[in-house]
């Protein structure tokens, strides 16, 4: 099992260097920013209970979602088409689920 383990941390250390990205900075960036997106969508939603402006949070929350992604397109190097694809993907999706989640709350208000 630790030959996995050691096989897999080579394999993604050994992918940052090649796309000159870091691997740990992504992973960090990603768990932060999914902590500030969901924390970002709860303001929202008790900004829209008490009647006032929902736009700040809803902006905070897709800038915290798509951070670590721009970080992928602005720092990365050799990327393939498929990876520019799926971040657009994750753009879209991200979108929908924020937009899901305020009419569902909006809805049960």
């Amino acid at each position: 099992m630790t030959e996995y383990i050691a096989l897999i941390k080579d394999w993604i250390i050994d992918l940052g260097e090649k796309h000159e990205v870091d691997p740990l900075l992504i992973g960090c960036l990603y768990l932060i920013s999914k902590v500030c997106f969901f924390t970002s969508l709860g303001w929202a939603l008790k900004n829209f209970r008490a009647k006032k402006p929902i736009l700040t949070p809803l902006l905070l929350a897709s800038v915290s979602f798509s951070l670590p992604y721009l970080y992928i397109i602005i720092a990365g190097r050799n990327i393939s088409v498929w990876i520019y694809l799926f971040i657009g993907f994750m753009f879209v999706y991200g979108a929908f689920s924020i937009w899901k989640k305020i009419t569902a709350k909006i809805t049960a208000v």
